[in-house]
């Protein structure tokens, strides 16, 4: 008798051995919904899942608990869960105090980094190419993600970090679904222009160019839920319409 192959083969198998099993299993399947292996809308059956990583019925129930807390996970009683839409009006919230953030942080970095710095992002941009022409796409979303992480990194603002970093997930589910090859072209070249100006120590162009950069990507995000409202949970609402980010 030959078994069907699962429909969550791209999920390896908890290490039960060692370590937290629910963790272990949390770490996956929020992985898995990050990076768009389990889609916005899907869903999660509880039991195919516990056969694929090997793992009893408590750790995944908890998992999708922990899950539903970070809201990636939708929980229905008697329904079963899925995976939860993008919710539009937060990515729209963390783009926007994103963008202040880092905009000021610029403005205080311009000629107060480490010699180190500039080449850092130069080689992180080489790096990034390389990725855009061998249509690596998480490749590339991993060095998109280390080109801001130098720029706090070299200030040592932990803080500001950690509020950047909080609440990630819905935000790179959002930038994963316009990860086309144009977009990918168009954000090495809006990052070359930021560490241009930081080249030049021109604290106005270096924000102005971090400003256009966040914008340009929440406008795709808008774009993308006019297109495809169905990974929304707020695609069709007036606000994934507008095309004044952020809010005049």
């Amino acid at each position: 008798m030959v078994l069907a192959p699962s429909p969550y083969e791209f999920l390896e198998p908890a290490d039960v051995t060692r370590g937290n099993v629910t963790a272990a299993v949390t770490d996956r399947l929020r992985s898995a919904i990050v990076t768009l292996a389990l889609r916005p809308g899907e869903v999660l059956d509880k039991t195919l899942i516990c056969d694929r990583l090997g793992v009893s019925r408590f750790p995944v129930s908890e998992a999708f608990a922990r899950l539903q807390a970070e809201g990636l996970v939708d929980i229905a009683p008697q329904r079963g869960s899925t995976v939860s839409l993008v919710r539009l009006a937060e990515v729209s919230e963390y783009f926007l105090i994103r963008k202040a953030l880092e905009c000021e942080a610029l403005r205080v970095l311009i000629g107060n980094h480490p010699e180190s710095l500039v080449p850092s992002l130069a080689e992180n941009l080489d790096a990034q190419r390389t990725a855009s022409d061998a249509d690596d796409r998480e490749g590339f979303h991993r060095l998109d993600l280390e080109f801001h992480d130098l720029l706090f990194t070299s200030m040592r603002f932990d803080r500001i970090r950690g509020v950047i970093e909080a609440a990630r997930a819905n935000l790179d589910r959002a930038r994963r679904l316009i990860a086309t090859p144009r977009r990918l072209a168009v954000t090495i070249a809006e990052h070359q222009a930021i560490a241009d100006a930081i080249a030049a120590a021109d604290a106005a162009k270096a924000q102005t160019a971090m400003r256009a950069h966040i914008d340009a990507v929440m406008h795709e995000v808008f774009a993308l839920a006019r297109s495809q409202p169905e990974f929304f949970a707020d695609g069709d609402q007036p606000t994934a319409g507008r095309d004044d980010f952020p809010f005049g």
